[in-house]
């Protein structure tokens, strides 16, 4: 039986570890100092219990069970940060050690100190460095402890906003009566699991070939390219991770199209126009072709496979009785299949089938749109949708039949179904970036530039409210930032990577003339380094109309040279304490963030 839930971080140094352990459950807390005794006694008390950590998966779940079984958490941490390895790979004698740990961080989460600023809270570094070669004192120890209470508390702040997938993935142990020890394991993971995958080796990742239902009769040039060994791998050179990508691109329907080895993508660049559209979306594209043309993972049993299709046809039919929530467990299993199928470390690993499936819905959708051009102006199309417009002169409800009549010759033939919406006005900057209004003035928008921001990416949010407020509303972008008064709607939140050592603000550079390989001389750009260090590798920065306020640099760790920011104004000032319901201050740059917003305006054609 569960009796709570606990939220833990561990902090560790060269001769002291710490622990704070906050059980929500209870309202309590736990400060743990080099006590490994008291640390016995919590994890006993609470071995039944789930613990929450941010990016405690690989990190702090192995820091505490190495404590408990003896280990220096220093070594433990230096294997883990600066030797790169697997948490796991430490001792054999973790595996004695049952911990039933649910990680809140996500693979493309850029760490906790960025949600905090995304919230609006203080992302200020403690000033006791993690390197320090001596015991701390006991102001040190105090201050950790602050600080990593504050970062406890922010991971329960982040646990609440994803609140649905915690309660997702936990109902997904319950309807499929697997152990509560499953919350520990990615959702992919306990994908394989509920689908009795069992590991095995491939060798023929390429061996593809055509649905047996497909008719393309006019852009055959795309199925030549597939057909062609030469274009069978992912790079030009498939040794070199940076190598250009293999794609097919090509024209279809006046529109540039690329085919490749992941979805279909193509899109009239720079389009804003109205008139009366169609979005038509391939319902759960991925899972019916894994059903209908028997493309699920080899690695998966038959009784698996059968599995698979009822949560299917059960997700489909939650869907169309509105209920959400019901539907979020089974889609843990439904979307994570097809990516799990190309992960080597997954028990459902079978990259042919992955392959076969992406084929399969690109050249599919190609074949709808032959159907549709005649007929259609193809405005986008993505990996499981196609927007069209109607042509100027028709009859609305004439065309819809016609088009109606096209698709469903198509999902007969195909076994896909699709799902229908109207709009009336588009922006477009291109196939990943848009907004689509309906005639009741709702909308459906996708990008960085357009997207519904969240508590954990509100990143210049007053760009993406002042854009939608124009296309949707007709409401001039100076009007929208001139207004607005909240400091918090004009940040920008920038946190530099391993890659880089410190962000620095201000300074000059001059001129030194180098040497190249080759023996010619050539001038670059060196840092003075007149600037202010920054302690922080996370930052909160506005736009600043004081010449005085310098630009934001993050320095590389290993060539040295300085980089600007990305996004960053030339003048800004930081501000990491908490920000929410602060007001803005006179040296704010509003006209900096009008003509950001004119210029991401002008990416869709509009200006």
């Amino acid at each position: 039986m569960v009796n709570a839930v606990l939220f833990y971080d561990f902090e560790v140094f060269a001769y002291d570890w710490l622990v704070v352990i906050i059980d929500m459950t209870k309202k309590s807390e736990t400060v743990i100092h080099n006590d490994p005794d008291k640390l016995q006694k919590i994890y006993d008390e609470n071995i039944n219990d789930i613990w929450v950590g941010f990016n405690s998966r690989h990190y702090d779940q192995y820091i505490l069970k190495g404590i408990l079984c003896g280990f220096e958490p220093k070594k433990i941490n230096d294997h883990i940060i600066i030797k790169g390895l697997p948490g796991w790979k430490f001792s054999s004698l973790f595996k004695n050690i049952p911990l039933i740990n649910y990680d809140v961080m996500q693979n493309v989460d850029r760490g906790l100190k960025s949600f905090e600023g995304f919230m609006g809270n203080s992302i200020k570094e403690t000033s006791v460095p993690f390197d320090i070669d001596r015991p701390l004192t006991k102001e040190e120890v105090a201050e950790t402890i602050k600080y990593c209470r504050h970062d406890v508390q922010q991971t329960i702040e982040v646990f609440i906003q994803r609140k649905e997938d915690f309660e997702a993935q936990f109902g997904l142990l319950k309807m499929f009566h697997l152990p509560l020890s499953g919350i520990s394991k990615t959702k992919v993971q306990l994908s394989a699991d509920i689908l009795g995958a069992r590991k095995r080796d491939w060798d023929d990742e390429f061996d593809i070939d055509f649905p047996p239902t497909l008719q393309i009769k006019k852009y055959t040039q795309v199925l030549d390219w597939y057909k062609n060994p030469a274009n069978r791998k992912y790079r030009v050179d498939p040794t070199n991770p940076k190598s250009e990508k293999m794609q097919c691109q090509i024209i279809v329907a006046g529109v540039p199209h690329v085919f490749a080895w992941g979805g279909v993508h193509g899109a009239i660049e720079q389009y804003s126009g109205t008139g009366y559209f169609l979005n038509m979306d391939v319902s759960s594209l991925y899972p019916t072709l894994m059903c209908v043309y028997n493309l699920m993972s080899r690695s998966v049993p038959e009784d698996g496979f059968e599995r698979f299709k009822e949560i299917r046809n059960y997700r489909l039919e939650l869907k169309h009785q509105g209920k959400k929530k019901e539907q979020a467990p089974l889609k843990i299993v439904l979307n994570g299949t097809y990516g799990a199928m190309k992960d080597i470390n997954n028990a459902l690993y079978d990259p042919r089938q992955a392959n076969r499936v992406c084929v399969y819905g690109q050249l599919l959708l190609l074949d709808l749109i032959e159907k549709l051009e005649p007929y259609a102006q193809i405005i986008q199309s993505n990996t499981d949708g196609i927007l069209i417009k109607m042509p100027t002169g028709k009859d609305e409800g004439e065309w819809f039949n016609l088009i109606d009549d096209i698709c469903y010759e198509w999902e007969t033939r195909t076994g896909l179904d699709l799902e229908f919406d109207e709009y009336r006005k588009v922006f477009q900057k291109d196939v990943n970036n848009y907004i689509i209004v309906d005639k009741k003035g709702g909308f459906k928008s996708k990008g960085a530039y357009v997207k519904k921001l969240g508590s954990l990416d509100y990143d210049l949010p007053i760009l993406n409210k002042a854009l939608v407020d124009y296309m949707i509303h007709g409401v001039p972008i100076e009007e929208t930032i001139m207004q607005c008064d909240d400091l918090k709607e004009f940040q920008l939140v920038s946190k530099i990577s391993g890659k880089y050592e410190q962000i620095w603000h201000g300074g000059t550079f001059s001129d030194v003339q180098t040497m190249t390989k080759t023996g010619k001389k050539r001038k670059i750009k060196k840092y003075n380094f007149d600037g202010v260090p920054v302690k922080e590798k996370c930052v909160r920065l506005f736009a600043s109309k004081n010449q005085s306020d310098g630009t934001f640099y993050k320095k590389h760790a290993q060539t040295g040279s300085f980089e600007k920011l990305q996004n960053s104004p030339e003048h800004c000032f930081m501000f990491n304490d908490e920000v929410n319901d602060v007001k803005v201050p006179a040296k704010l740059d509003k006209q900096w963030y009008i003509d950001f917003a004119l210029r991401r305006l002008k990416d869709f054609g509009v200006v």
